[in-house]
């Protein structure tokens, strides 16, 4: 059901889903080191509302960060839910107008003894020179382009009908990044090789391969498993191309190969692995491995060739096609794995670099 209301999102455009705090939290003290001395741009975040901004607001002089700017949209279902932004250049304050705010500098501006939160609103209340009005707000706006330029590292949830787009962008700019998506985002087609090209990898990702998301819509009360007026969603990862420590780990192997319980595909020149936990130290060719693979795949121990899905036959390049000794099958529709006449789900293929030999 979670992901069926997050597909469901996908078609409707439907794209509030907000992060928790403590997953903030929880993925990004593995990437301290990278921001010091930094710009850090949230573009699809509500200053203030935002966890996002707050997270790098609190922490801004912790992480040592040069500069924090985070904007939102025109029509934000959030924006002054928590905190009313007014702009004395306008007599009458919409409330849903789209804004930057630029931060140089967090202090003690209250006199508290204590750098917090209520420092921050006090920050944004009364420094006029933090706040800026936008056009629209959108991400792929002259104007925010102009704001990623600037920008040394992006950090956000963007918005899950857009995540193509998003992404290509950050690509296109060589922006460092840190961002929430659906892991099945792997498998489409403008991604997947960036994932083969080492320029895109998942991060340390959501307690339990789950997160729990605030979302305004109606319709959340329906859904299945949720609490505290937020809906759970499975399959969610962070996505960057921050270098991390887990990217060197090697996985641990076990198992070896045997015919009987490692069965080769019929369109395939691959074996079967059902289990990341399952890949056989000692097998040399191509392998087939849940697309959660990804979560522990190491460069250095493993290559990505290509994935084994609805759309590789439409995706893959003909020396990859070849190389896998690709063959159509009456039950191929369009490129997934087939064992004794059926097709198995969505699968990354892969090789050992440095299998165990006898």
């Amino acid at each position: 059901m979670a992901n069926k209301n997050l597909n469901a999102a996908k078609v409707a455009k439907k794209d509030e889903f907000y992060t928790q705090l403590v997953d903030i939290e929880r993925e990004l003290q593995h990437y301290w080191p990278h921001f010091r001395g930094k710009t850090v741009l949230c573009n699809c975040d509500d200053p203030y509302e935002s966890n996002f901004f707050k997270y790098f607001a609190l922490r801004f002089n912790q992480l040592g960060l040069k500069k924090l700017i985070c904007t939102c949209y025109n029509g934000s279902p959030v924006q002054g839910t928590e905190m009313v932004i007014r702009f004395e250049d306008l007599e009458e304050e919409p409330r849903k107008q789209a804004f930057k705010v630029e931060i140089t500098e967090v202090s003690d501006l209250n006199g508290d003894g204590a750098v917090d939160l209520s420092d921050v609103q006090y920050l944004l209340q009364n420094d006029r020179n933090v706040l800026s009005l936008l056009k629209t707000g959108d991400f792929r706006d002259p104007e925010c382009v102009t704001l990623l330029d600037e920008a040394d590292i992006v950090v956000t949830n963007p918005p899950f009908s857009l995540f193509r787009e998003y992404i290509a962008q950050l690509i296109s700019h060589h922006k460092k990044f840190l961002i929430v998506g659906n892991q099945g985002a792997i498998i489409y087609r403008e991604i997947f090789p960036l994932v083969i090209n080492n320029e895109i990898w998942l991060g340390y990702g959501f307690k339990g391969g789950a997160a729990h998301f605030v979302s305004p819509y109606d319709d959340i009360a329906t859904a299945t498993d949720h609490k505290q007026g937020m809906i759970r969603v499975s399959g969610v990862h962070w996505f960057t191309n921050l270098e991390i420590p887990k990217r060197n780990e090697e996985l641990d192997l076990v198992c070896r190969y045997s015919p009987d319980e490692y069965p080769t595909y019929e369109n395939y020149d691959a074996i079967e692995v059902g289990r990341t936990q399952d890949i056989p130290c000692d097998y040399a060719g191509v392998m087939g491995v849940p697309i959660t693979f990804l979560d522990k795949y190491n460069p250095s121990q493993f290559e990505i060739i290509w994935q084994a899905s609805g759309n590789t036959r439409a995706s893959a390049p003909k020396d990859i096609l070849w190389r896998l000794q690709y063959k159509p099958h009456p039950e191929d529709r369009g490129g997934c794995g087939i064992i004794n006449g059926k097709r198995v789900y969505s699968r990354i293929l892969i090789r050992n670099r440095h299998p165990r030999l006898q």
